[in-house]
C-alpha cells in the first residue's frame, strides 16, 4: 500500500471504463434500479438516447473506483461529490482523471474530471477528499 510519502501535489492518475450492453442490466440487478432506459434499448430510443442509458450511481461508483485505486485503500475515501452531466449510454467508453491540489498533513484532496469518448463531460465539479493516516 502507498504510505504517505509517497503522494505530492500535482499526482495525476487516470482509468477507463467501457459500458458494454450488459452493464445497466448487471448494475441493475445489484442496485435495484430496474427503470426500463436503463435496460430496455427501445425505452432509450424513445427518450432520444441511442439505446438504454446506464445508471448514474454506476458511473458515480467508477469514479470512486478510480480513486480508490490512487489511494490504495477504500477506507481512505472518506468523500466525494460530482454533478451528473450527460448520460453515459451503452457503447460508450469513460475516461476518470484525477489530480492530487492538495495535502495537508494525512488530508489529501482531489479534483477528478470524467469524460466520454467524444471529450463530453459526463461528470461535472468532481472532487473527493481523502485521509491517508491511521484514523
Amino acid at each position: 500500500m502507498k504510505r504517505l510519502q509517497d503522494f505530492t501535489v500535482g499526482d495525476t492518475f487516470e482509468a477507463f471504463r467501457e459500458v458494454d450492453s450488459y452493464r445497466p442490466i448487471y448494475y441493475a440487478a445489484a442496485s435495484g434500479d430496474f427503470n426500463p432506459i436503463h435496460i430496455d434499448p427501445l425505452v432509450g430510443r424513445a427518450a432520444g438516447y441511442s439505446g438504454a442509458i446506464l445508471q448514474g450511481m454506476c458511473t458515480f461508483s467508477w469514479l470512486s473506483d478510480a480513486c480508490v485505486a490512487y489511494l490504495g485503500d477504500p477506507a481512505r475515501l472518506r468523500r466525494i461529490r460530482a454533478r451528473f452531466t450527460k448520460p453515459v449510454q451503452v457503447g460508450d467508453v469513460i475516461r476518470f482523471q484525477g489530480r492530487c491540489v492538495a495535502l495537508e498533513g494525512p488530508r489529501i484532496a482531489l479534483e477528478l474530471e470524467a469524460t466520454n469518448q467524444r471529450g463530453e463531460e459526463v461528470l461535472k465539479g468532481a472532487v473527493a477528499e481523502g485521509h491517508l493516516g491511521d484514523g
